[in-house]
């Protein structure tokens, strides 16, 4: 914490100080009415050089080369106005520009100025320096959407994104547990998670688990790809979940934001956001605080997350930054229940000495630079440097904690690793074609000590009792290399398509002791692999109006062997010696757009094949002996239908409204998610029964995800009603339906639960905003843990209330 104390005070007194000052651009913007524009962008054509409009309508840019330029002036609602200039050494000029002449229809304008309440858009054709042409893909407008963002409401969050699964366990708003399309919600692995555009996972291709999770309260907007991703990001089935960060206030020199949230259980978060532009900087910085005890006993959690970026214009071509970001937890874990406790009250714990931590701290610098008006590159560097400890008795639910030694396990994450990116427009027939292009290299090293003895107390301690050792203590360790390229061909101005391929080049290599038996240590046999692979991938998007679009899209995927999967549970286990990693793709086909200002759609059916699936057998030795094998077994289909729609009936039919705006959604999802060609064995009293589960669903994967809301917005007052219908699933692989006694495996039942959440602003500068989640008190569950932080039902947070006021200057 001093550290990014000490570095963010020296850039701001950099930013501050005095200095030659080579010329200055000003003005003032307003419409036709005389009215000040507040939040236009204006910037330098071919440099990175912009700001934008405040309260007042003025702007200012400073300390930029005498020359030739081009003004642009962009806003929603207005067409983009492009004034040319010249300015020479040391000199002020001033453009008080009137963008009434240039204004849109009027019903444009109107959706601009209800559209506040709509937070889910789509991804330009081609935006910071990847394409996005083609592809199945959502921004979250996270700051436009009525939630609990003090606690990372995510069933509020991603409301709007269909096809969402979510595990709502963590009542603690500290991990994201989100899949799509059948895929397994663990904390959002089968995504490629970035915050910014760099990894914050401790290793995307080893160990890509997302222990992090950046505080709701300062995310712009949450990216989603859905696995046509590959070619550009990595090769995740999910796709990308990118976070991206609010950027700093372009307008002022300082502004300043505070966010204040109580509720019951003791929950209390303050969020303190500033930021700011003068002359060449730029820079912002947040801190959070959230403590509370939790929905169920045992629950008390208690967190830390810090944030700073500045960036500097070095050139008018040339942008540099850093970012840092740091984030410290104390959980209480409450443990999982089985279905009979669930039934009776699903708030007990029978765990009180579990115990979870995830300090992170993740540096990035970053440089942004313009070859020519039609190339640009970027690059990327970045760390994680973090850990992840638990402590705790992690039995079968079914066994009472003996109050004796817990246990500890540790991992220590320290990865690091580059991205350089290019993006270039060029001419080919008669039309612009887009090149984005890039290379990356990554280097991670995993830690882990696990099955160590802890004390016997109750607190959070992570350390080991005197002369104690962990029983398993492996180094595991990943370089990758990966390079891609994809291209837009435009036909026409209604026809495009893309395609695109990526390299893969992974090594990874895992040593250490496994065990240790009678005094004696059980090495583990050196797991060392290298694996190249190329990706493919094809997409199409056919404008059928000039709001409207086909789009198609075919991309491969991959999910590499993972550490879990080299890491035997047991010293009698056997890993295959040829074992493989998992190979599939995805295929979307769908049709978006909007009707007029007043309906947005995007209906798809998508289809996901996931090969070479890695799971454990059942096998008999030579001599008798019954083993468990860990292989490849077999595929499994995930197919549906994925469908978002959103209507304003007052736009529609009035196209104004002095009395406010109603807009209605509806986020829908079919997934039919199962197993093709799966071989199990069970083991009954030394027989062996050999079978299939072929035609099975996936566990974890319900077959509908539907979303309905209603949000109510007049001036600057908004309220938002929203249902979660979701539909049951499995917990394993044999679809079993009745519970076992440790709760581990079984039924997870359908469920309906409804939020209702409203905010308000004052003088443009006081916030006031408030909550029920889970208005009806619905007790459901949507995992069922055969590990940590069960064993057993994980119950979901029943009704709880939220209060947040704010400031700001």
């Amino acid at each position: 914490m001093r550290l990014i104390s000490l570095v963010f005070l020296l850039f701001v007194i950099s930013s501050t100080g005095t200095v030659a000052q080579k010329n200055i651009l000003k003005g003032n913007i307003v419409d036709e009415n005389q009215q000040p524009v507040i939040g236009a962008s204006v910037y330098l054509e071919g440099t990175v050089r912009g700001v934008q409009s405040d309260v007042n309508g003025n702007y200012i840019l400073k300390d930029f080369p005498h020359g030739d330029y081009v003004l642009r002036v962009s806003m929603l609602g207005y067409k983009d106005a492009s004034f040319p200039f010249s300015i020479g050494d040391k000199e002020s000029k001033e453009f008080n520009l009137v963008l009434g002449e240039e204004l849109m229809l009027l019903d444009a304008f109107e959706f601009s100025v209800s559209r506040g309440i709509m937070g889910q858009e789509k991804m330009p054709e081609v935006d910071n320096f990847r394409i996005n042409a083609a592809r199945k893909n959502e921004v979250i407008r996270v700051g436009e959407i009525n939630a609990n963002l003090a606690m990372n409401n995510s069933r509020q969050i991603f409301g709007r994104t269909p096809g969402i699964s979510i595990w709502e366990n963590d009542g603690s708003g500290i991990q994201l547990g989100v899949a799509s399309r059948g895929l397994s919600p663990n904390r959002s692995w089968e995504f490629n998670v970035r915050m910014n555009g760099y990894d914050v996972t401790p290793d995307p291709m080893g160990y890509p688990e997302a222990y992090f999770t950046p505080p709701m309260e300062v995310v712009e907007q949450i990216e989603i790809v859905r696995g046509a991703s590959s070619l550009q990001y990595g090769p995740q089935f999910g796709g990308l979940m990118n976070f991206v960060m609010r950027k700093p206030d372009k307008s002022k020199k300082f502004t300043f934001e505070s966010l204040n949230t109580v509720g019951n259980n003791g929950l209390f978060s303050t969020f303190n956001y500033l930021g700011g532009t003068e002359g060449k900087w730029n820079y912002t910085a947040y801190y959070q605080k959230r403590v509370g005890n939790g929905w169920r006993e045992n629950g008390y959690f208690n967190t830390d997350h810090a944030h700073v970026e500045v960036n500097y214009a070095a050139s008018n071509r040339l942008k540099l930054g850093v970012e840092m970001t740091y984030m410290t937890t104390e959980s209480q874990q409450p443990g999982g229940l089985t279905d009979e406790q669930f039934n009776r009250d699903a708030k007990q714990s029978t765990r009180s000495r579990n115990w979870f931590s995830t300090p992170w701290f993740i540096p990035a610098i970053t440089a942004e630079y313009i070859l020519s008006d039609n190339t640009k590159l970027s690059w990327k560097t970045f760390g994680t440097f973090a850990e992840r400890n638990s402590v705790g008795f992690v039995r079968p639910i079914t066994q009472e904690d003996d109050l004796g030694n817990r246990q500890l396990d540790r991992d220590f994450y320290t990865t690091y690793g580059s991205e350089l990116r290019m993006i270039t427009n060029y001419s080919l027939f008669g039309k612009e074609q887009t090149l984005a292009s890039g290379v990356r290299y990554f280097n991670g090293f995993i830690d882990r000590k696990q099955n160590g003895q802890g004390n016997s107390g109750t607190r959070m301690n992570f350390d080991l009792i005197e002369g104690g050792v962990y029983n398993r203590d492996l180094d595991f360790s990943n370089i990758n290399y990966a390079a891609f390229a994809e291209n837009i061909f435009r036909f026409s101005d209604k026809f495009l398509a893309t395609a695109g391929l990526r390299l893969e080049s992974i090594y990874s290599n895992m040593e250490g002791r496994f065990n240790i038996q009678n005094g004696q240590e059980v090495l583990l046999s050196p797991q060392t692999r290298t694996r190249n692979f190329l990706l493919l991938g094809l997409g199409s998007e056919y404008r059928l109006t000039s709001t409207t679009e086909f789009y198609a899209n075919f991309s491969q995927a991959y999910r590499p062997v993972l550490i879990s999967d080299l890491t035997p549970p047991a010293t009698t286990d056997v890993i295959d010696e040829n074992l493989k990693d998992s190979r599939g793709y995805n295929f979307d086909f769908g049709y978006r757009g909007a009707i007029g200002s007043y309906l947005k759609f995007d209906v798809s059916y998508f289809y996901l094949n996931y090969a070479d699936r890695i799971g454990t057998i059942a096998q008999m030795g030579p001599g008798g002996d019954i083993f468990q094998f860990r292989t490849n077994l077999g595929n499994s289909v995930s197919q549906g239908f994925e469908g978002y729609v959103e209507f304003d009936p007052i736009t529609a039919f009035l196209k104004s409204s002095r009395i406010g705006y109603v807009h209605i959604f509806a986020s829908l999802a079919l997934v039919d998610a199962r197993y093709g060609d799966f071989a199990t064995t069970t083991v009954s009293n030394g027989v062996i029964t050999e079978g299939n589960i072929k035609g099975n669903r996936v566990e974890n994967a319900p077959r509908k995800i539907n979303r309905y809301g209603l949000t109510y917005q007049y001036k600057n007052f908004s309220a938002t009603w929203q249902l979660s219908d979701i539909g049951e699933a499995y917990a394993d692989a044999s679809n079993t339906v009745e519970p076992n006694a440790a709760a581990t495996v079984g039924l997870i039942p359908a469920y309906q639960v409804q939020d209702l959440s409203g905010s308000a602003t004052f003088a443009q500068r006081y916030i006031l905003k408030a909550g029920i989640n889970n208005l009806t008190n619905e007790m459901y569950f949507t995992r069922r843990a055969g590990g940590y932080p069960g064993p057993g039902i994980m119950p979901a947070d029943g009704r709880t209330f939220y209060l947040t006021v704010g400031l700001k200057l």
